[in-house]
Formats: structure tokens, sequence, C-alpha cells
């Protein structure tokens, strides 16, 4: 542990201090990390020395403390002090939680991927490349023309431009980093995909969790929510993960019209793109001034693709491709033109149906086949299952002693410990064969209780 003079400390947060409350300090401490005038192991200035020097109560800079313990930032160790603490060494914690599982199952249903057996097939993509356009040029366009072209014409709302970056994480990313600030409330679906709650507590985001009900976000949720000032809400409009719901027109339509007094950023991450049989209910069909739309390509068409296309309010959409400026600049075009191909390809386009059709044979099976066992999954689509659970953690033990692998419902939810036993998300859409077993072992999990180990 290192301590630096409190002066120079003490200079650089007030030259970074643009608004005396505690978000303002936080994100000057933000600021100064990021700068790297401070480093990990640095001791903070006790607090009463930063409120007389900067001008604050010490109820400011506490508060301003708090938020970054809360991110992670720092850590707050009574007569010890405050010290910054190593970003490197944290930031996926939910994320790791959902997936630190053996990876000995026999059936491994924890990880929320695709059938490997059900992506289209490259052969045709990959031939093509050899009489593709050249790529050696940095001074290309940064989205192939033809690709953007394609992707436009079958966009959800009529936008100018959509570009292409290197999967939904990285879109997200790039969103919140040029548009978020530190102590920003913004709202998350509760259940919430557990890299994008990562992703924002990293950022030092206030998280405020909204319920999701069987047609999307609850408008009730969002109107309390919004009773304080948003700076974004981020939605999975169809086949949320890990609930399968899907938002319909009338629930988007809502939420679009209570959003359109604010000054919230709308961030849509459609990753169902391609395998879902409904239409999309995009909140920029009403909003698109304010709306933030991805796509991804990697559950349709492949992970390791590494694609997702983007578009996004004038402001934004420059703002994050002045980031990208600063790191890759662009995603691989010859990657652009695999997904170009597999775009426009008949054969493609029919083994992408094909899955769709046997994703949802598979979640149909398993969802009515619980519900005839009294089990009843909520959501209407997608690879995964949420399934209700008497103790979460008894329910996880159980199906691993018999070769299963789910993933446990905490490392998904943002407020306190469920009280009706929690949930179990299943990635149903990598089951096959016979799956009468399958469910089976999954109602009897779903029954089982911790102090008893045995079915109710």
């Amino acid at each position: 542990m290192t301590s630096r003079p409190d002066g120079a400390t003490l200079t650089a947060l007030e030259e970074r201090l643009d608004t005396p409350t505690a978000k303002g300090l936080a994100h000057a401490v933000s600021a100064a990390i990021r700068d790297g005038h401070l480093v990990a192991g640095d001791r903070l200035p006790p607090i009463r020395t930063v409120a007389a020097q900067l001008a604050l109560s010490p109820t400011t800079v506490s508060a301003a403390w708090a938020l970054l313990a809360r991110s992670g930032t720092v850590a707050t160790d009574g007569r010890r002090g405050t010290t910054v603490l190593d970003a490197r060494g944290g930031g996926t914690t939910r994320y790791r939680k959902a997936l630190e599982r053996p990876s000995t199952f026999e059936l491994d249903l924890s990880t929320g991927v695709p059938d490997p057996a059900l992506l289209p097939d490259l052969g045709a993509a990959l031939a093509g490349l050899t009489s593709a356009p050249r790529t050696g040029s940095y001074l290309d366009d940064p989205v192939l023309p033809a690709l953007g072209e394609a992707l436009r014409g079958d966009w959800p709302f009529e936008v100018a431009e959509v570009t292409v970056v290197d999967g939904a994480m990285d879109a997200m990313d790039l969103v919140v980093r040029t548009q978020l600030r530190f102590g920003d409330r913004v709202v998350v679906e509760d259940p919430a995909f557990p890299p994008l709650v990562d992703l924002l507590e990293s950022m030092g985001a206030q998280l405020v969790g909204v319920a999701v009900d069987e047609e999307g976000l609850s408008v009730e949720g969002l109107r309390a929510a919004l009773a304080e000032p948003v700076a974004a809400v981020f939605l999975q409009p169809r086949a949320q993960n890990p609930t399968g719901v899907t938002t319909t027109r009338r629930r988007a339509r809502a939420l679009a019209e209570l959003l359109s007094g604010t000054d919230a950023l709308v961030v849509e991450d459609d990753s169902a793109a391609g395998l879902s049989s409904a239409a999309l209910a995009s909140l920029g069909r009403w909003i698109p001034d304010r709306t933030v739309h991805i796509r991804s390509f990697s559950k349709s068409h492949g992970p390791d693709l590494r694609l997702a296309a983007l578009s996004a309010p004038a402001p934004v959409l420059g703002a994050v491709s002045a980031r990208r400026q600063l790191a890759q600049g662009w995603s691989s075009r010859l990657l652009q033109q695999v997904l170009l191909s597999l775009l426009t390809d008949d054969a493609a386009a029919a083994q992408v149906r094909t899955a769709a059709t046997t994703y949802a044979a598979r979640r149909a099976s398993v969802v009515s086949g619980l519900r005839a066992r009294g089990v009843e999954v909520g959501g209407s689509e997608g690879i995964n299952i949420w399934v209700p659970v008497h103790d979460e953690t008894a329910a996880v033990v159980r199906l691993a002693s018999q070769g299963i692998g789910v993933a446990p419902g905490a490392p998904f939810r943002l407020g306190a410990p469920a009280a009706d036993g929690g949930h179990v998300r299943v990635t149903v859409g990598l089951a096959t064969g016979d799956l009468e077993p399958l469910v089976d072992a999954l109602a009897d999990a779903a029954q089982t209780t911790g102090w008893s180990g045995r079915a109710r």
C-alpha cells in the first residue's frame, strides 16, 4: 500500500471536480485513476481533509467513497483509510458466478450458448473470400457498403447509418463508456444479463432493477424508477436472457410513451435476431432519436464471428466511432464479408430457420413437460428457460449429481435473495434426443428442498 502526498491528490481531485456533489467527487476520483494520477494501492486522504480542501461536507465525501466502494473502485477499512483497488481484478463477478461450474457434466445446460450443430455452414462463405474485395487499407469504410445496405434494409426502424462492432458486449461497452458517467442511475431488467450488470457496476453506475413480466419491462416499475433522473434504460426486446420473455408491441409503445418525456437513452440488445418467431417491437419505432439498437449474430450465425450491428442517434454514433478510433478502429472486413455471405445466401438462411424451429420445439417440449409435472415456466421463446425452484442451491446440486449443469439464478438478480426459493437458468437449446429424462430431472430438482434433500 502506498500513500501519495495529500496535497498532490487533492489538487488532482480539485482539477477534475465539475460538480460539488457525491457523484461529482466520485467521478473526479474515477477520472484521476483513469488518468494515471491514482493507481492501485494508493491511499486517499482522510474524509475531513478532502471536505475541507474541496469545500464539501464530510457527508458528501463519505457518500462519494460509498459510491466508489460499491463499484469496486476503492475499499474502506476503518482507521486504515480508503485505498484504490486494482480494477483489473474485478468486473466480472456475476458472470463468473453464473458460469463457475465443473466442465465435466454429461449435459451442460448452464452456458447460454447456441447448439454448434445448428449454426449455418461456413464453407460457402469462406470459399467466397477468395473473390471478395481486397481489405488491405486502413482508410477503407469501417463497414462494408453492401453489408450496411443489407442491415438497414432489415432494421426495425428507419436509420441513416448502421455500424458494425465486435459483438453485442462490445457495442454495450462502447455505449456505456461514451454516454454514462460515474454515479448515473441506469435501469436494467431484473433478472438481468450478468455481463451487462458487471459492465455497468465497473463503471460506477447506480443500477435500478425493474421487473419483467410476460409482456416485457414493467411499466409501473419503470414509472417508479423515473421518479428520479435516469441516464439510460437497457432492454432485451426478444427472448430476454434469462426469462425468455419477448416484449409485445403494446408494451413497447407504453414504455416509449413513458420515456418520451425524459432524457434517458434506450439501449436495446436484440440477441435473438434470426431465431425469433416474434415481430421485433423496438422502442425506436416511437423514439428513434434516443434509441440505440444492437443486433447480435452470435446465436444465429456463430459466436466466433464476434460481430454485431448497431444504430444510434447521430451524437451517440459519433462518440462510439471516435472511441473506436482510439482502439481497434473497425471490425474485420473479412468477417464482415463472411456475415454478408451468410445473410444473403439462401442455404444459410434456411439453416438459420431450421435452427429457430428446432430451438422452439426443444423449448416447447421441456416447458410443456414441466407444466404437466406442476412446474410453470414463463417466457415464450429463446434457448433458455427460467425455472422456479424451492431451493436454488439444492436444485443446482441435485442436477449436478445427475450430470446436468444449470446456472443458479442469483447472479441474474439485482434485488435481495428470492423469498420464493429462486430460479435456475437452463439452456434447453442444447438439449437433444429424448427430453423426458431431462424434464423428470428438472421437475424433481425444482421441488427439492435443502433441509431434506428430497423432493416434496
